[in-house]
Order: structure tokens, then C-alpha cells, then sequence
């Protein structure tokens, strides 16, 4: 008899926790990188908050979600950057033409989120592609060879008041497959700080109930100025 692969079964374990509709809305919904009440996902998700509870202590004891209580609120977020990017991946898979819209709300939902969004802790659609691809035109991120920021990227970071942790464990520069534009994107370290100063800094600013951003006036005066990023790049 042929031995069997140890991770075969610990594979199957873990497809088997995104393998249900309801616990793939609530990873979904915590890509935007916030903590979740559980009764937020029961009504996000559509179903009562007994069974979404169920679903809950699955993701938990698999490791693809981290939770804690206050008071009588049982809080939910993703267990960390590398499960935000393992449910971006997957989403990325899926069909173009699945899962049409229903109505013309999911419609405009569907359309800002791929103009904009935050995956987890990064910007993601085409606001994110843009920004990668205006980084590695001007030298300041490498492709070639994995991500990787180089010397001048560092120093860009700096110049542009963003603060990269370069003593973190935590790689500097990610790439994380977009799955909107089927294409990576910045993730990282450095695609958390350029996300975080985007917002804090009034660059973006998120929209609706879902994880879609908006670059405001003054985040285009400063994407065009800082790496001659247009509004056409995402709209």
C-alpha cells in the first residue's frame, strides 16, 4: 500500500472550512481587516445567529479566524495576513461570469469594489494595481524576482511620510493576487503602511457597508504628485 502524503489530510481539512457558503461570505467580509461581532456576520451572511455561531467555532479551531469577547460580544478577524491572502487567492479563481449580480445595488457594490478596496490590510483593485505598477515603473519595486522593495523604494516610503516597520518579522513587500484584476498586487508590511497613511492621511476613504475605498480630491493631487497616478487608472 502507498503511503499517504501527511498533508493530504491536513489540505482537505482546510478546504473543507472554505467549502461552505455561509463561512466563505464571512472570510469575504473580513478581508476589510476590522474585527466582526458575530451577530454582524449572522446578518451579513443571511442566516441565524445560532448557525453562524457553529460556523464560527469551525473557522476558529482551524486557525482562519481569531476571536475575543467583550462583555457579551463575541469579536472575529481574520487570524492574520498570510489567511487574507489565501481567501484573496482563492477568490481569484473564480469565474469571471459566477455569481452575477441580483440587482442594481450588488451592481454598484461589485463596481466600487474593483475600482477600490482594502484586502485585509493593503489597497487591492484596480486603485491597488495602479499604485504596484506606477512603484515598479519608477524603480522603486521589483517583480522580476518575487516582490521586494529596493533602495530607492525604501526611501521613497520615508519621503512620503509613510512609516515602514523594517524590524518587523513580517515581509517588507508581498504580492497578493488581485481577484478582480486577476494580477498582484502590494501586500506587506510596506502595502500596510501605504494603505493605513492612504486613510489616515485622507487619501481614501471607505464607502458603503462593504470594503470599497474612494480616493478623495487631495489623494489624487498627492497620487499624481508622488507617482503620477491619474483617476483613469481606477475608474
Amino acid at each position: 500500500m502507498t503511503a499517504k502524503d501527511p498533508q493530504a489530510a491536513g489540505l482537505a481539512s482546510l478546504a473543507s472550512l472554505v467549502a461552505d457558503e455561509t463561512r466563505a461570505a464571512c472570510l469575504l467580509a473580513l478581508l476589510d481587516g476590522r474585527a466582526w461581532t458575530a451577530g454582524e456576520l449572522a446578518r451579513h451572511a443571511g442566516v441565524a445567529a445560532s448557525t453562524l455561531s457553529e460556523h464560527l467555532d469551525k473557522l476558529v479551531a482551524g486557525g482562519l479566524l481569531a476571536q475575543e469577547r467583550q462583555g457579551r460580544h463575541r469579536y472575529v478577524r481574520l487570524a492574520d495576513a498570510r489567511v487574507a491572502g489565501l481567501v484573496e487567492g482563492l477568490a481569484a479563481q473564480v469565474p469571471a461570469a459566477a455569481g452575477r449580480p441580483r440587482s442594481l445595488r450588488e451592481s454598484s457594490t461589485r463596481s466600487a469594489m474593483a475600482r477600490g478596496r482594502t484586502c485585509y490590510d493593503h489597497l487591492a483593485g484596480r486603485l491597488g494595481t495602479a499604485v504596484t505598477d506606477a512603484l515598479t515603473l519608477r524603480g522603486l519595486l521589483r517583480q522580476d524576482t518575487g516582490f521586494a522593495l529596493t533602495d530607492a523604494g525604501v526611501e521613497w516610503f520615508g519621503t512620503a511620510g509613510i512609516t515602514l516597520d523594517l524590524s518587523s518579522r513580517r515581509p517588507l513587500a508581498r504580492a497578493c493576487l488581485d481577484w478582480t484584476e486577476r494580477r498582484p498586487h502590494l501586500a506587506g508590511a510596506a502595502g500596510a503602511a501605504l494603505c493605513r497613511h492612504a486613510l489616515d492621511a485622507g487619501w481614501c476613504v471607505r464607502i458603503g457597508s462593504e470594503r470599497a475605498v474612494q480616493v478623495t480630491p487631495s489623494g489624487e493631487r498627492e497620487l499624481a504628485a508622488l507617482l503620477g497616478i491619474r483617476p483613469s487608472a481606477w475608474q
